[in-house]
């Protein structure tokens, strides 16, 4: 188990947030680069604030698809959101947690009192994921390029094969652990396996989440969306993943995406590949009374925890439950959670694993099983396989919707967490304010 202090410092206050709709990947590069989607979703923030843009001490951006032209994203999205030239900005990685831990870095420098406003979140426009030369092909331009006579140049030119021109996805890539050699969906499938969990029951927890999905948007319970405009004048108003006829049905003639032919993760019950950024502004309390601000959240704690690659979907099970030892609370005490849906059975695995006696003694020292978390309190407005995983967006919109779930149920705790490429876990508990 990690050995992870407890949060300490200055109180750390949620003060507002906002994303931009989720826009599925279509089979081409998207509408909107990562930094256009932060941009926009940030000007949109940092305008309905009572101080001005220039009072952010700190920019922090989560990012794992970022493109050549936008290295340090954190700070192109900070001088294009307004924010003053002497205000610094950087850029985080932590696979699918960089939105997360863009947060977790803000929280930090305010309870160490470096700052007092932060503006921290995530971005990624997946559908944009470079695609590049394979090596073949780039060990032959490296010989085009020394080749300086023509019959150099021929020879060269003699050496070219078919295969070179087999492009490498980049996402895919990015998508498969070097360490295991394992993509995500393989590892999925795997704890799926270990846990009992079906095709059945994946498929049933997916339309669970277009449904939710579906209630949320028509009772507008998506509020913290901001629309985005493309340079054609197009408004994008609402996330584009949404199935809302889905059905067991439909998901059952799926083929398997990974294990073929006779695994159990498919399309139908994985997180979509999707363009997306969410952002929220954290302040000390100092800057709270100083500009009057209205918190909708305290953050209270936030956990990282690690594991074996091969099983990484358990990473939220690795983060929660010694976040909740550390803080001397119980599953039940925690009003509401919000798991990101990287796949259906990766949730439902780690929902068996947190009630299961054995697993939670040899992982945590427990003696008795963390408990059962019931699917009421999961996910309530839908999830990741409904609405989409922009990697780098994903652990912020977790949060900025726990948050608002919070103030609109009239709810104390809630928990925010999700599983990460490599064999990790994060996990942030939030209470109400």
């Amino acid at each position: 188990m990690n050995k992870q202090n407890q949060l300490t410092g200055r109180p750390v206050y949620i003060i507002d947030g906002a994303r931009t709709p989720f826009l599925k990947a279509m089979g081409k590069p998207g509408p909107f680069s990562s930094a256009d989607l932060g941009t926009q979703a940030c000007r949109e923030l940092l305008l309905r604030q009572t101080f001005d843009a220039a009072d952010i001490d700190e920019v922090i951006t989560g990012s794992a698809v970022t493109s050549p032209d936008e290295t340090n994203i954190g700070r192109i999205i900070a001088l294009r959101s307004g924010c003053a030239e002497n205000t610094p900005a950087w850029t985080v990685q932590r696979n699918c947690a960089s939105g997360m831990q863009a947060l977790d870095s803000g929280i930090k420098d305010i309870a160490l009192g470096r700052c007092d406003l932060v503006l921290a979140g995530g971005t990624d426009a997946m559908s944009r994921g470079p695609i590049l030369y394979n090596d073949a092909m780039v060990n032959w331009l490296a010989q085009l390029a020394r080749s300086k006579s023509f019959v150099a140049k021929l020879q060269t030119f003699l050496a070219l094969r078919p295969q070179m021109f087999k492009p490498v996805i980049g996402l895919l890539r990015g998508l498969t652990d070097p360490v295991c050699g394992l993509t995500m969906g393989q590892t999925a499938e795997i704890i799926a396996y270990d846990f009992g969990i079906t095709r059945e029951m994946m498929d049933a927890f997916s339309v669970q989440s277009h449904q939710r999905l579906a209630k949320a948007q028509q009772e507008n319970h998506l509020n913290e969306i901001v629309p985005v405009y493309d340079t054609k004048g197009n408004a994008y108003l609402t996330d584009t993943g949404l199935r809302a006829d889905s059905s067991i049905e439909k998901l059952a003639k799926l083929k398997p995406a990974y294990d073929k032919p006779y695994g159990t993760v498919t399309a139908g019950n994985s997180s979509q590949v999707t363009d997306g950024a969410a952002f929220v502004i954290l302040a000390s309390e100092d800057a709270v009374q100083k500009h009057q601000l209205k918190p909708i959240a305290k953050i209270v704690d936030v956990n990282w925890g690690a594991l074996n690659p091969a099983v990484m979907g358990l990473g939220p099970v690795y983060a929660t439950v010694p976040l909740l030892m550390r803080n001397k609370l119980q599953l039940s005490d925690i009003d509401y959670f919000e798991i990101n849906e990287a796949f259906a059975g990766q949730v439902l695995a780690c929902l068996a694993a947190l009630n299961d006696a054995n697993f939670c003694k040899t992982h945590f020292g427990l003696d008795q099983a963390a408990g059962i978390l019931p699917q009421d309190r999961l996910n309530i407005d839908g999830g990741a396989i409904a609405l989409g995983h922009p990697i780098g967006a994903t652990g912020a919109r977790l949060v900025l919707h726990l948050a608002q779930t919070l103030k609109r149920q009239n709810a104390r705790r809630g928990i925010a967490t999700l599983c990460i490429g490599g064999g990790q876990g994060g996990a942030m508990l939030i209470e109400a304010v």
